[in-house]
């Protein structure tokens, strides 16, 4: 019992960090269009370098050792291209006056698009701590010691993820509980992702389907972070404030890791 309380705790420490991400989108004036181009730039580095330094290769690693090094290469490519197709066939299933690429370029339209691009964002952070969170519970339970400095480096991921989620969702709607509220939210599917599948699902999955999920999610946080977070950061500022915040969100993620090796 002890041991699951450890892992538990361990595993919901590490979702709730979003919250310390959200709590900055909660002190940010509404009308700081260049703190909001920065931040979004940020946030799109933040994903594409997690996406592609650390999901990515998890992914391949997983299923190369499944697979052999061809097909495992090939199931990875798969996944991470399957999931772009994914999120790009809702986004073109979404009714024009629903779709942010579609909208009108008036206050009313940036404002849904904002806050589209950020639920879709929660969804997407969701996506990835749910198994995250198996991962991190699994590792508690069998090797106390080693899970501790991987709970901090994910913590250190999940803060500016929740800046991703709170502050167009905050611009959007000038509501800080709900900008907060999101955040929160997506943060809870890494001790959810945890219990359910020691639980549940642990008995059902294996590595192939592990490493197609990996390649997949990081397949969606790639496409959300081009088509969304990295154009609507542009529109609301400088088109060098966003690349800035581009590259502070990679070398923020490549220093956490780095850390932690």
């Amino acid at each position: 019992m002890n041991e699951l309380l450890f892992a538990f705790g361990l595993t919901l420490f590490a979702g709730l960090a979003t919250g310390a991400g959200a709590f900055l989108s909660l002190v940010t004036r509404r009308t700081d269009a260049k703190f909001l181009a920065v931040s979004l730039g940020f946030s799109a580095g933040v994903m594409i370098y997690v996406s592609m330094i650390e999901i990515f290769v998890k992914a391949q690693v997983a299923l190369v050792a499944e697979l052999g090094e061809r097909s495992g290469a090939w199931a990875t490519a798969g996944g991470f291209f399957g999931g772009i197709a994914l999120i790009a066939v809702i986004d073109r299933l979404v009714p024009a006056r629903a779709n942010p690429h579609e909208y009108p370029h008036d206050d009313a339209g940036r404002q849904r698009r904002l806050m589209r691009m950020g639920t879709m964002t929660a969804v997407a952070i969701a996506i990835h701590n749910f198994p995250e969170g198996f991962a991190t519970f699994v590792v508690a339970m069998q090797e106390p010691s080693v899970a501790i400095p991987v709970v901090v480096a994910i913590a250190l991921h999940n803060i500016p993820e929740g800046i991703s989620v709170a502050v167009p969702i905050y611009h959007a709607t000038g509501n800080r509980r709900r900008a907060f509220r999101w955040a929160f939210l997506s943060g809870l599917a890494e001790p959810v992702g945890g219990v359910l599948g020691y639980l549940v699902l642990r008995p059902f999955l294996d590595d192939v389907v592990f490493g197609v999920v990996f390649a997949g999610v990081a397949g969606i946080m790639v496409f959300i972070s081009l088509d969304k977070l990295l154009p609507t950061a542009q529109e609301y500022g400088e088109h060098h404030l966003s690349v800035y915040g581009l590259v502070a969100g990679m070398a923020v993620m490549a220093v956490s890791l780095l850390l932690f090796v």
